[in-house]
């Protein structure tokens, strides 16, 4: 059968006679995945060399490889064959091999040069998939540095085409045109008002009644497939049809049921996700219904931690989904969306390297070596993200200080796995739990195997052990688990339109063997012994050496402080919630508190004995607010979390005075004990300051800043503001003074001034800059002019007082008062004290401090 990318063979096949690079464009359905490898097979250029071609998912690679090989009569494992983590077909004559996701970095890390390859194709390049970005800026510098032989082609559905040549050093593109058959596009009139789901299925049927041929639908997620496959199998004609879900984590049995036709004969309703979206072909799809929402993973540097999120698809993405319809045939595509809403939607995703956490890329780099500045990127690494990892990497030891990559870096390369999950079966190895961590790490890499079901609520980890060990390998698998069944992974909110999709089902006890498989395949690498077999009490420990920043303590049942200072929290009351100390294997990073959704127990002797080189012992002695008083304390820390804490009897002197002193800062020199002395003297202080810079200030942030110079050396012994009020503050202040400066003080700022009555009456300096004299104004009979302090520089504010201790005058100019305004004073006065002494004349008057002066 023809298809539309043959036209441009010719042109293709020519410009990579001539060219190392070449980009091809060609819309889905256009054959490019199974027909350009077959056509640059007997290429002279090639010489007998292999062709390598990255395809993004792993059911694609299976299926192409497959596809390419009926082509030429052969079976997989001959002239086309497969490689992907934990399955692999290639043979002595393979020449094309379909490689998934880090298969082609540990390649080019194991040779470089890539010797025996003659080029390597980028499948479906236009997805954006991290693994795609790192292998072309690998090759890319391969190519310039080792290969000028090696070719590479990036191939694309919707991918602008002129930016990844201008990337590959102006290479060539070459574009196909149109689609096999036309598909006839459906939007909705109004848009979903409630639940997409049960738009969805209304559409599914819908669709099943008015077409004819199979349905593919797309859906953001395997709880969202596993609910629509329940209700359509209650929903729709017994024996009519074959609902047939498809996304990554299902077996290999269970996604070829998707694809080939039905062996009955039955029309199919196939439940996909995203996996369905590119070079894959459902045999016998004509129609397509897209629920118009995908799930992406989301990284977040702020907290080291990923979370799933449901969001709408891009129209790249919507048209990749519609193409699915016209592979075969023509066909129908219903989109849950408006018109009007189609105009909104972006017009491609964001490449996964802006998302994704970077820990796996930057151990690769570093394997590689070299930094992300210094290879080609159509989008380069995010800096914060980037930098994150390589401090995860560090903290795993993969990396040394300098960023290099360390020995055990490259065995935890060398594993395949996500850098946690290796270190932590690398670590477990020599305690005897090597097993354990494979199957942990088997676990952590799919979606929780109970997510979706009612046993999901119980966050500890260890049950789904248990269930994994119970329910793979030999002989296994005969009795029903103690829990059911869902998907796994990351933790993630569900969208608001899904919140109801979660169906309980058995146990898929296919998931658990492979997941099995993949322990068992790990364990061999590893050199686990056959006859190991640890109890799962260990999981907590494990997960610590995986999660490091994910150790937590609890604050309160079911709240807990991550290592890293976060807070986080179970959603419900369970054995974990009364937990004193726990690692989260599993967590978002939405709102104040983490949501925890995998976990289990740790001991804190086990932290304490494994996690010594971080753990930091420290003595602290600190201002206690709420004692009023200074506490001395050991404390034992790993990260933010206090693992031990005691009361020190005897710290040293110099940090009790210390603390003392940051007490007094944070709460002020009112906690002193200012006596009606020290008050005054320090108001004395002020004054003489204000007139003369030379005195010192005694201001409160003067005072503050240097307190250790005034008050420390009078406060050793002392641990409470109890004692601190026992202080004799007054000779403190007049420690700082020199003796010329406490004479000059007594001379020129005295506490007292003996006025013409004989009484001696205290001066006020509340106010430095205009100090105060509070007096009766019949005690100031005969004196002419206004005292003066401060060496006769300074007039005091003198409040002439009534009988009665009232103002009846403020001034700073006693004559002009005798000469102007005592007159009218005088007859306001007499009037109210007609029993006191008013003279007419108050300078040759006698001053009294009674009523009358005595004869």
């Amino acid at each position: 059968m023809n298809v539309p990318v043959e036209a441009v063979l010719p042109e293709l096949l020519d410009v990579l006679r001539r060219e190392r690079n070449a980009v091809l464009i060609a819309p889905p359905g256009a054959g490019k995945t199974t027909r350009v490898p077959l056509a640059l097979l007997k290429e002279p250029w090639l010489d007998g060399k292999r062709i390598l071609m990255l395809e993004p998912r792993r059911i694609a690679a299976r299926a192409a490889a497959a596809y390419m090989a009926s082509l030429l009569g052969e079976k997989t494992g001959e002239t086309v064959g497969y490689r992907m983590r934990s399955d692999t077909k290639v043979g002595p004559k393979t020449r094309i091999e379909v490689i998934t996701e880090g298969v082609l970095t540990r390649m080019l890390q194991r040779d470089p040069s890539l010797e025996g390859a003659g080029i390597v194709l980028f499948d479906e390049f236009h997805e954006r998939n991290l693994a795609a970005d790192l292998g072309l800026a690998l090759c890319l510098q391969s190519q310039s540095l080792l290969r000028e032989d090696l070719k590479l082609l990036v191939m694309s559905a919707t991918l602008e085409g002129d930016a990844v040549a201008a990337l590959m050093n102006g290479a060539p593109v070459v574009t196909s045109e149109g689609r096999m058959y036309p598909v006839e596009t459906r939007y909705r009139r109004e848009a979903v008002k409630g639940p997409v789901a049960a738009a969805v299925l209304d559409t599914v049927l819908q669709a099943w009644r008015e077409e004819e041929g199979d349905l593919l639908v797309f859906l953001p997620g395997a709880p969202e497939i596993r609910r629509a496959e329940k209700e359509l199998a209650a929903r729709l004609p017994a024996g009519q049809a074959l609902v047939a879900p498809l996304y990554g984590s299902l077996t290999q049995e269970q996604q070829d049921r998707a694809i080939l036709p039905d062996t009955q004969g039955r029309r199919k309703i196939v439940l996909a996700t995203t996996i369905a979206e590119t070079s894959l072909t459902v045999e016998g799809v004509r129609i397509v219904v897209d629920s118009g929402l995908v799930r992406v993973p989301r990284f977040s540097p702020r907290t080291g931690m990923s979370r799933l999120e449901t969001t709408a698809v891009s129209r790249a993405s919507a048209d990749q989904r519609r193409g699915r319809a016209g592979r075969l045939a023509p066909g129908v595509c219903y989109r849950l969306w408006t018109e009007q809403e189609e105009r909104r939607l972006a017009p491609a995703g964001r490449p996964e390297i802006a998302e994704a956490d970077l820990a796996p890329l930057a151990l690769d780099l570093a394997v590689w070596g070299a930094r992300p500045d210094e290879l080609a990127w159509l989008d380069a690494p995010p800096a914060a993200a980037y930098a994150q990892a390589c401090s995860l990497l560090r903290r795993l030891g993969a990396l040394d200080e300098a960023g290099a990559v360390t020995a055990h870096g490259r065995k935890v390369a060398a594993l395949g796995l996500h850098p946690r999950l290796a270190h932590m079966a690398l670590t477990a190895l020599p305690l005897g739990a090597g097993g354990l961590a494979c199957e942990l790490a088997a676990l952590l890499g799919e979606r929780d195997i109970l997510r979706g079901t009612p046993s999901a609520r119980d966050a500890d980890l260890r049950p789904r052990a248990e269930a994994l060990r119970a329910y793979s390998g030999p002989g296994r698998g005969t009795k029903r688990p103690p829990h059911d069944s869902g998907a796994a992974g990351t933790a993630a909110a569900e969208p608001a339109s899904f919140a109801d999709v979660s169906a309980p089902g058995s146990a898929d006890v296919s998931v658990l063997r492979r997941l099995g498989s993949d322990a068992a395949r790990w364990k061999r690498e590893l050199g686990v012994p056959e006859d190991e077999s640890g109890s799962t009490e260990r999981t907590g420990l494990l997960l610590a050496f995986a999660f490091p920043d994910r150790i937590a303590g609890q604050r309160s049942p079911g709240r807990f402080t991550l290592s890293s200072g976060r807070g986080a929290v179970l959603p419900d009351m369970q054995l974990l919630s009364s937990a004193p100390w726990l690692v989260c294997a599993d967590l978002d990073d939405q709102g104040a508190e983490s949501t925890i959704y995998l976990g289990a127990p740790v001991g804190r002797d086990e932290l304490e004995e494994h996690f010594a080189h971080e753990i930091v012992e420290e003595i602290t002695v600190r201002w206690d607010r709420d004692a009023q008083a200074v506490r001395a304390r050991k404390r034992t820390s790993l990260g933010m979390l206090t693992l031990r804490e005691s009361t020190i009897a005897a710290p040293d002197p110099e940090l009790i005075k210390d603390a003392l002193l940051q007490g007094i800062r944070s709460q002020g020199l009112e906690m002193l004990g200012w006596s009606k002395q020290a008050r005054q003297l320090r108001e004395r202080l002020s004054f003489m300051a204000h007139h003369d810079a030379r005195w010192p200030d005694v201001s409160d942030e003067a005072l503050l800043a240097a307190l250790e110079e005034w008050l420390g050396p009078h406060v050793y012994g002392m641990k409470s503001r109890g004692d601190l009020q026992r202080l004799n503050l007054a000779a403190v202040l007049e420690a700082m003074l020199t003796w010329e400066q406490r004479r000059l003080l007594d001379e020129q700022a005295p506490t007292h001034l003996t006025v013409p009555s004989g009484s001696r009456i205290p001066v006020d300096y509340s106010t430095p800059e205009a100090p105060a004299l509070y007096v009766r104004l019949q005690e100031m009979f005969g004196l002419q002019a206004t005292p003066a302090i401060g060496g006769g520089r300074v007039p005091l504010t003198l409040h002439l007082l009534s009988p009665a201790q009232r103002p009846v005058q403020v001034t700073r100019d006693l004559e002009s008062f005798w000469k102007e305004a005592y007159f009218e004073v005088k007859k306001d006065l007499k009037g109210r004290y007609p029993k006191h002494y008013w003279p007419d004349d108050p300078l040759e008057a006698i001053p009294t401090s009674r009523a009358k002066p005595r004869k």
